[in-house]
């Protein structure tokens, strides 16, 4: 349920209610019964960071698929020293 913010137009006061949409709003101060209005306050939803959009979907492509910058398309080696590209003559 969502809390709405009203503030009394006589006294000031600000009044806190957690009502459900289809309620009718608040009309009258609880604390000197003049009139009240409905106050638009900030949401408590953020979206926060750079392309969240795309960060929170699984992409169709394993990670080491994805070069990486700093590769410059040359061959790897293995542990062994070998290159990948160059098969092993016996």
């Amino acid at each position: 349920m969502p809390i709405y913010e009203y503030q009394c137009a006589a006294c000031g006061h600000v009044t806190e209610a957690w009502q459900k949409f289809s309620d009718e709003p608040l009309t009258t101060c609880p604390a000197c019964g003049g009139p009240l209005t409905k106050l638009i306050s900030n949401c408590a939803f953020h979206l926060k960071g750079g392309g969240w959009y795309v960060s929170d979907y699984k992409s169709s492509r394993p990670n080491s698929a994805i070069p990486d910058s700093g590769d410059t398309g040359a061959a790897k080696t293995s542990d062994s020293g070998d290159t990948a590209a160059s098969p092993k003559i016996k």
